[in-house]
């Protein structure tokens, strides 16, 4: 009875301290602050209307950083190779954003937030949670990365194929790989359902 009252209680602690959806790769354990105006997304996996999420939200830290720039990604696990009929198609993840260039402030906001901006629109701009409505509904799992951006990081032709070409179907380790990033250092996730 004590062990496996210590096994759930050290599966709910791994579970607590993941940033990222279970099975999710790369595993990020490191807290991504993002809020859509007055929605904080905490603790990850929090639902979120389409209308909450039409914005894009901004991004930070509670702690300050130490890197010159960082890229994020925001990417749906639970998309369909079908928009117009999703149970008519595969399941597959959608790449919806990624920006560069964001620069960490050196002042917290009243919230304790250390805000990363920038005025990058890509490589991949802004693009809002969609989901459709299916039947039966389910959330799609918006999952947002941080990454440290390398110094004078330019983007590979294989990097850049996959984010414009590549959307559907995304594989966040391949384009890692070939943009030459090592693992994100923050990530966060949001649900969305259609």
């Amino acid at each position: 009875m004590k062990t496996s009252i210590a096994v759930s209680a050290l599966v709910l602690a791994c579970q607590t301290l993941a940033q990222t959806p279970t099975g999710f790769t790369p595993s990020v354990a490191a807290h991504l602050d993002v809020i859509f105006g007055s929605k904080v997304v905490n603790p990850p996996g929090t639902p979120l209307s389409k209308s909450d999420t039409s914005r894009q939200p901004t991004i930070g830290t509670t702690i300050q950083l130490n890197g010159t720039y960082y890229i994020w990604m925001m990417i749906d696990l639970d998309a369909s190779t079908n928009f117009a009929n999703p149970k008519a198609g595969q399941p597959a993840t959608y790449l919806h954003t990624v920006l560069r260039d964001l620069k960490p402030s050196s002042q917290k906001t009243a919230s304790g937030v250390y805000v990363l901006s920038t005025t990058a629109t890509g490589p991949v701009s802004w693009f809002a949670p969609a989901p459709p409505a299916e039947s039966p509904p389910h959330p799609h799992r918006y999952t947002n990365l941080l990454w440290e951006q390398p110094a004078n990081w330019v983007i590979s032709q294989d990097a850049n194929n996959q984010l414009q070409n590549k959307r559907s179907g995304f594989n966040v380790t391949d384009f890692q790989r070939a943009a030459g990033l090592k693992d994100p250092v923050f990530a966060n996730y949001f649900n969305v359902t259609g």
